[in-house]
């Protein structure tokens, strides 16, 4: 996956409630769905922020 995100010509979609995926495949960008609306967005903090803080720190 990695590979193919580096690559000029792609793109990936990445959807996941694991942290330790992200440990493994580097973000550009992370945001956060709710009600099928984008609540927030961020870098690979935004990420870090949910595992220490929860879905609703982020969604206050």
């Amino acid at each position: 996956i990695n590979s193919i995100m580096r690559a000029p010509d792609k793109a990936v979609l990445l959807i996941t409630h694991y942290q330790r995926l992200l440990d493994v495949v580097k973000p550009d960008k992370v945001s956060v769905l709710a009600d099928g609306r984008i609540v927030e967005t961020g870098g690979p903090e935004l990420a870090l922020r949910l595992e220490a803080e929860g879905y609703d720190a982020v969604m206050a």
